[in-house]
């Protein structure tokens, strides 16, 4: 294979001194027992101990109080069991209570990897052949728990990438549940989830009207709690309702951060275990701005469910679950655009080979066709894609993984029409990247692996994660690869 692959020196390491304030919180009689103690603190005790609080930790969070206050509203429902009212509490009392139930979390501190690549949608104040880009990582920290963080940088006409300083006082959006559901779509995603047979599922049938708010879907999840002997296979189904509820929100980051500063970290309980390989995309609207999407996985401990984040200035984000029966499986990608009319996805459903699927819903995706399947020896073992395809004008670019011998991950590449995306142009018969010595080491040995690519200055910018572990980037030229490409078929006819 005659492409030069340049890898750059630069390299993305986790960094332990970038931390979160989380809510903790153990049970409810624990709650209530360290309520009642602090309380009980005389109150020059309750001011000591919230200063040393202040000196230790004020300068390490944005408005560290707006956090004490937040989470101080969150034990509602401790206080009515105590029979206190927390309105009669004075703020000291209030941000001390906070305090005890808040605890710093080092996102990255385990590793930094699976970076994806897009163009800033500010493209202001750069210089001649450079362009402003935002690069994704899947952080992960303590309990292997994934969030997204980001990065701005320059990429300039060599190709060199310049990354601005990352801002030190992370911030966790303000989220709200402001979703409206719609009761067909609803009913149909929990059919595709569960068996619907059983004694809850016709009472919230008949409850739930055309469409509906998260706060009507808990009140009559409540009353039918209440109006049934709920038996176990009732039990599951009201639980995952909820738990698909609360899949759909809208968070937004304050206007004073940074973006370096902006953590999306599981909040919805289908979550809670980890935000997984964002592949984020810049799609093209006929007649309209352009708009980021990203693919991820979201992982609760147990399932797996496809999400879909939509933002226009990655201040503002909508979070939803991807629907329909092909919607099961890791490695979804949206391509740029729509084809005849159709959103297209790439997706991996039965965990071996590459499909595509098209719907005329971005959230609905019903059937996929196979399109690739394990061809050469570094590739047996399964194929997948690495990001959203590259529209180029040979055809959709797309950076493939394939893992082999060893469990080694290796980055590969293929062609396919622009009209008609089903059909295979060409596919590299060799590796395009395997991990190299010094990148072999790390949390998962022999992996190189990454959830988007860009085109800039006719060079395909490749960022990719070592070892799940760190990060990098490489560069390949643009025409040679096509090349290549087209060349591979050719020498198969």
């Amino acid at each position: 294979m005659s492409i030069n692959i340049i890898r750059k020196e630069i390299v993305f390491q986790p960094d332990s001194s970038r931390v979160i304030a989380r809510f903790l919180f153990s049970s409810e009689e624990r709650a209530g027992q360290l309520i009642t103690l602090i309380l009980n603190l005389t109150e020059q005790e309750q001011k000591q101990e919230l200063s040393n609080v202040f000196r230790k930790y004020a300068k390490r969070h944005r408005n560290i109080l707006r956090v004490f206050e937040r989470h101080f509203h969150r034990l509602h429902h401790v206080f009515k069991a105590l029979n206190i009212d927390p309105g009669a509490l004075d703020t000291t009392q209030k941000m001390l209570i906070g305090s005890y139930f808040t605890m710093e979390y080092s996102i990255e501190a385990a590793a930094f990897f699976n970076p994806s690549i897009v163009e800033d949608p500010d493209q202001s104040r750069t210089g001649f052949d450079e362009r402003r880009i935002i690069l994704s990582f899947r952080a992960t920290g303590e309990g292997h728990i994934s969030s997204i963080v980001f990065r701005s940088a320059i990429i300039d006409r060599n190709n060199l990438i310049t990354v601005e300083p990352p801002g030190r006082m992370l911030d966790s959006p303000e989220h709200v549940r402001n979703h409206v559901y719609n009761k067909r779509s609803f009913l149909a995603k929990l059919g595709e989830m569960q068996n619907l047979d059983n004694a809850a599922f016709p009472v919230i049938q008949n409850k739930l009207t055309e469409t509906f708010t998260y706060e009507e879907l808990k009140r009559y999840v409540d009353e039918t709690n209440k109006s049934i002997e709920v038996d176990e296979p009732s039990r599951v189904f009201l639980r995952e309702t909820m738990w698909l509820a609360l899949s759909h929100y809208e968070m937004d980051f304050s206007l004073d951060t940074d973006i370096s500063e902006r953590v999306i970290f599981p909040i919805a309980d289908t979550e809670k275990r980890g935000i997984e390989d964002a592949r984020f995309v810049k799609f093209h609207q006929k007649d309209s701005e352009p708009v980021y999407y990203a693919t991820y996985t979201a992982y609760d401990g147990i399932s797996i469910l496809p999400k879909l984040l939509m933002t226009r200035d990655f201040q503002h984000f909508q979070v939803l679950p991807i629907h329909g029966e092909i919607a099961q499986n890791k490695g979804m990608a949206l391509f740029p655009r729509k084809i005849n009319g159709k959103y297209a996805m790439l997706c991996r459903i039965d965990g071996v080979n590459n499909y595509i699927a098209f719907s005329d819903n971005i959230s609905v995706w019903r059937q996929a066709e196979m399109i690739q399947s394990p061809k050469y020896p570094w590739e047996f073992v399964q194929i997948g894609n690495c990001g959203s395809p590259l529209e180029t004008d040979a055809g959709w670019l797309v950076l493939t993984h394939g893992v082999g011998p060893m469990r080694e991950y290796v980055l590969g590449a293929s062609l396919f029409e622009l009209d008609n995306p089903q059909r295979e142009i060409g596919r590299l018969s060799q590796p395009l990247l395997i991990p190299n010595r010094s990148e072999r080491e790390g949390y998962v040995p022999n992996v190189v692996y990454s959830c988007g690519a860009l085109i800039h200055n006719e060079s395909l910018i490749i960022p990719y994660a070592i070892s799940d572990y760190a990060s990098t980037y490489a560069v390949v030229n643009l025409r040679d690869l096509l090349r290549e490409l087209t060349h591979a078929v050719g020498a198969e006819a």
